[in-house]
């Protein structure tokens, strides 16, 4: 059988490389009663802040054209409910759970881990660094600076894995992935959501309350993302998780091919709950059929030559 395990460090070992993406699966609990989560091989929680949170007023999600609009603003219960109350609940699960940890400030972040890292049942951390709904949190993922010293900051009090989740809405995030690296990162998921807006033809305003932007998720969003995720590949040796548009299982190996150890589902989870554990199977039966044992084998060196439209089918090209 084709092997799925992937290690993302700090001995955190998934059974497969199939997630559940931060805020399109709450704590897990949401969707317990509609898919097996041992299936998978990780949860990475909703957005945990220090104190709760009751997230942004509505409406605060709105379709578009192949996605979706969401300004959740980080709405969740605090971080001690979630090591008091949720943890225990997560050790009853095969699958790792990774909280995703988002704060102000770096001083939040860090209190986040202390409290978390006392608690069982808890596999690593994912620091978002570049959520589009909060004021301050974005601007941590802006500056490779900023965002390493974040990552050494959280780095200093955890032996636990270190995700650190990417924006896009960077002018390099190869850049600010190699600074997260030499920081202590374990690992580095890409990307978050893209800012976007859509406007209320009648009422001739934004759709979405607040200041109208919200984070793009969904299929139209996969190129960008697939391309964010070579770049990081390009810039750092730990594992990438890729993420953003990923409905099916070819979808997720576009991302592998492209340079992710794991990839996470998100958007695809609304419409349909098993999607995870569909593409969990649709994964070993495509290395089944490609004939290959793992899934880094799948992987693009950019020093090999692209292959052209006509040659990818077989054809010639015109004179």
């Amino acid at each position: 059988m084709p092997e799925l395990q992937v290690d993302l460090g700090r001995g955190l070992r998934l059974s497969n490389p199939v997630g559940l993406a931060s805020g399109t699966a709450g704590f897990g609990f949401e969707l317990a009663d509609l898919v097996d989560l041992d299936r998978i091989g990780a949860l990475y929680t909703k957005g945990t802040t220090r104190m709760p949170r009751a997230g942004n007023p509505p409406p605060r999600v709105a379709e578009t054209a192949g996605g979706m609009l969401n300004s959740i603003g980080l709405q969740n219960p605090g971080v001690e409910h979630v090591a008091t109350v949720y943890a225990p609940l997560f050790s009853q699960w095969r699958c790792a759970v990774i909280v995703n940890v988002a704060g102000a400030t770096v001083d939040e972040y860090v209190q986040c881990v202390r409290i978390l890292d006392g608690a069982d049942g808890i596999a690593g951390y994912e620091l978002n660094i570049s959520c589009p709904n909060i004021a301050h949190g974005l601007d941590l993922g802006r500056d490779p600076g900023e965002a390493a010293r974040l990552t050494a900051a959280v780095r200093a009090v955890t032996e636990r894995c270190i995700v650190v989740k990417l924006s896009p809405n960077v002018s390099d995030i190869g850049a600010v992935a190699a600074a997260v690296e030499s920081a202590g990162a374990d690992a580095i998921s890409a990307v978050n959501t893209f800012v976007g807006l859509k406007m209320h033809r009648q009422a001739r305003r934004p759709v979405l309350a607040g200041s109208g932007t919200g984070g793009l998720s969904g299929p139209a969003i996969k190129p960008l993302a697939v391309a964010a995720v070579a770049a990081v590949r390009a810039a750092v040796r730990i594992p990438v998780i890729g993420v953003g548009g990923i409905i099916d299982t070819g979808d997720a190996v576009d991302f592998i091919i492209a340079g992710a150890d794991a990839v996470q589902i998100g958007t695809a989870t609304f419409p349909d709950p098993s999607t995870a554990v569909r593409i969990v199977d649709g994964l070993t039966e495509h290395l089944a059929m490609v004939g290959i044992s793992h899934l880094s084998e799948l992987r693009w060196h950019p020093q090999e030559p692209t292959i052209g439209l006509f040659a990818a089918a077989g054809v010639a090209p015109p004179p």
